[in-house]
């Protein structure tokens, strides 16, 4: 990380990366505040050294004090969960002081922009195609995003990330359940990103002297979906789900998880890598996992 490039960073959505992003900044000499939506994350955060304020973005009234005066921003907060376009990122950036922009923004969207490329390995050049809501919102987020820092000469950066892995963020309660998987011949390619390395990369974002660009996020090591629990079961020592073929999980599964079987894609992160100036502490699941269960 280069030496202290910004006095302030307003991370927005503070949660399972956010804070990790805190901290590594904090350790540059950065002043960070994580804003959140609760009383109790407020109070998680503070109990962590993390100045923390809330900031309720389906609240439009909400906020003001809290989005001013920042020389960037890291946003990671979701999209509210129906429609197609991002209410909150368009509440957000209402909110922002068009006085004193910050210098960067930097988006966490995800790689369901680009929908279903049928198993294909893809890079940054691939058109988006979103072929869910989720997708779509995702899409709005970065479309609103990059034309805001356009009107008021601010540098943006979007990260399109896949599923993310590590401590505590591992599909076991699923695996305890029992819910079933499809077979691995009819499961679609998946891609994923440690916790850790997504927060090492996130800084990098803010940091790098390459600007207005899009990266892939990725450990670059992809494979299907079941083989992914397949592996998260046996590191946890928990037994493999039941497998089903297309139809029976028609039934079973909701419908948010029959949205997942429906995109399949391999990302590739050699823009990432190269750019970006990143190395990935694990660099594929193993590696990862290992990081998950230490003794």
């Amino acid at each position: 990380m280069q030496d202290k490039p910004y006095k302030s960073v307003l991370i927005v959505g503070c949660g399972y990366i956010g804070r990790r992003v805190a901290k590594l900044l904090q350790a540059a000499g950065c002043r960070v505040n994580g804003s959140v939506r609760s009383e109790a994350s407020r109070a998680r955060l503070k109990d962590a050294g993390i100045d923390a304020s809330l900031l309720d973005l389906d609240q439009p009234d909400s906020g003001h004090d809290t989005v001013s005066s920042y020389d960037a921003i890291l946003y990671l907060a979701p999209p509210q969960p129906e429609g197609d376009r991002d209410l909150r990122m368009q509440v957000f950036l209402r909110l922002l002081d068009t006085r004193t922009p910050p210098r960067r923004m930097v988006y966490i969207s995800t790689s369901a922009v680009y929908g279903d490329c049928q198993g294909a390995w893809i890079t940054e050049s691939q058109p988006v195609n979103p072929a869910t809501a989720r997708g779509y919102r995702r899409l709005d987020a970065e479309q609103q995003l990059r034309e805001w820092c356009g009107a008021h000469a601010v540098q943006w950066m979007l990260l399109r990330v896949p599923g993310i892995y590590g401590p505590g963020k591992l599909p076991l309660a699923r695996l305890r359940k029992g819910t079933p998987v499809l077979s691995e011949a009819d499961s679609p390619y998946t891609n994923r990103i440690h916790g850790d390395d997504l927060a090492a990369i996130c800084v990098a974002a803010l940091t790098s002297p390459h600007a207005n660009e899009i990266y892939n996020v990725s450990d670059g090591h992809p494979s299907n979906m079941t083989d992914y629990f397949f592996r998260v079961a046996d590191a946890a020592g928990l037994p493999r789900p039941p497998v089903v073929d297309r139809d029976e999980a028609g039934r079973v599964l909701t419908k948010g998880m029959l949205s997942f079987l429906n995109d399949s894609r391999r990302m590739g992160n050699d823009k990432l890598l190269n750019e970006l100036d990143v190395s990935l502490t694990y660099p594929d699941l193993d590696a990862g996992l290992k990081s998950c269960f230490k003794d």
